[in-house]
């Protein structure tokens, strides 16, 4: 459904997407995630076809966004991060100015706007102004106006940007359920919003694709070895220095860093287990115990999409200042 091969695109000097491949078939939810100026917004652009790419294809629906373009956009659905609403319109006026948009005929219309404000629960403010509406019921009218035309592609800009809990539980269950027969591609800055509705993430940095997989496929991956996280008193801090020093020498840890605790004579520890080692976490507790340190915390950290992401993204940043 969503196709991008090779895609590069300049402003100027500046190399913005260099390369970006992916493809997304039909009931996937991908999520795009990636800091700013990453290239993130202008791979969003070019697919819904604002931006033509300098070199390579993007494909909607088997659709060249170049060569076909009318015939491809007639196929997506965008919702942008900023509602380009009218805040004068009536909900239901707006909604069909829109359709007429889309080229609907007036009986298309009519039961296209019953569809979308079923689907958008908004039928207590279908008559009232736009510009009265709550934050939330705002999003689900631009949202509505993206599915008039039932596409069987939808791209989402920070769709929960700005709304309550209750609205982003309602935000979540609404992308699922539309989901069911469309290509879903959602942009946002919410790790732990993408992590929740996206079933693939694509993690763009420095122009290009630097990570592609589920959540847990991605936490994996980049996940720098097993990481365990240990607090323990340090008022004998000779004794906390020998410590460290133990747990460095040994096989078993590749690496030790320490961060100081504000509360009492406590200290953290976050200690890399070396690949291929055996569960080191005795060594660990006994190492203590040798040294008199007590401790009140060991646990293995599990391989979080936060941690991957930030990986990814200052490999990026590595690989930008090298060149």
């Amino acid at each position: 459904m969503i196709l991008l091969e090779d895609v590069h695109k300049k402003f100027g000097s500046v190399h913005a997407v260099q390369g970006i491949s992916f493809e997304l078939v039909p009931g996937q939810i991908a999520g795009l995630l990636g800091p700013n100026g990453a290239g993130k917004t202008t791979t969003i652009r070019m697919v819904v076809g604002y931006f033509m790419p300098d070199s390579g294809r993007v494909l909607i629906d088997g659709h060249d966004t170049a060569g076909s373009a009318a015939a491809a956009r007639r196929r997506i659905g965008y919702m942008p991060e900023s509602s380009p609403l009218y805040p004068e319109m009536r909900v239901s006026d707006y909604l069909m100015f829109r359709g007429r948009i889309f080229g609907l005929d007036r009986s298309e219309r009519k039961a296209a706007l019953a569809r979308v404000i079923d689907w958008c629960s908004l039928g207590s403010v279908a008559s009232r102004r736009i510009g009265v509406l709550s934050k939330g019921f705002k999003q689900r009218v631009t949202l509505a106006a993206a599915l008039l035309h039932d596409p069987p592609v939808l791209v989402l800009d920070e769709p929960t940007n700005g709304l309550d809990p209750t609205q982003i539980q309602e935000v979540r269950a609404l992308v699922r359920e539309l989901s069911a027969r469309r290509t879903m591609l959602i942009s946002s800055h919410i790790l732990s919003e993408v992590e929740r509705l996206c079933d693939r993430i694509l993690v763009v940095a420095g122009g290009k694709v630097r990570g592609d997989g589920t959540p847990q496929q991605l936490a994996a991956a980049v996940a720098d070895g097993r990481t365990y996280s240990v607090q323990g008193s340090v008022r004998d801090q000779a004794a906390a220095d020998r410590l460290v020093e133990r747990w460095k020498q040994s096989a078993r840890i590749e690496a030790v860093h320490t961060q100081p605790i504000s509360e009492g004579c406590w200290c953290q520890w976050t200690l890399v287990a070396a690949p291929d080692a055996e569960d080191p976490r005795e060594f660990i507790a006994q190492a203590a115990h040798d040294e008199h340190i007590l401790l009140r915390e060991l646990r293995t950290n599990a391989p979080s999409l936060e941690r991957a992401f930030q990986s990814l993204v200052e490999g990026a940043a590595r690989e930008g200042k090298s060149a």
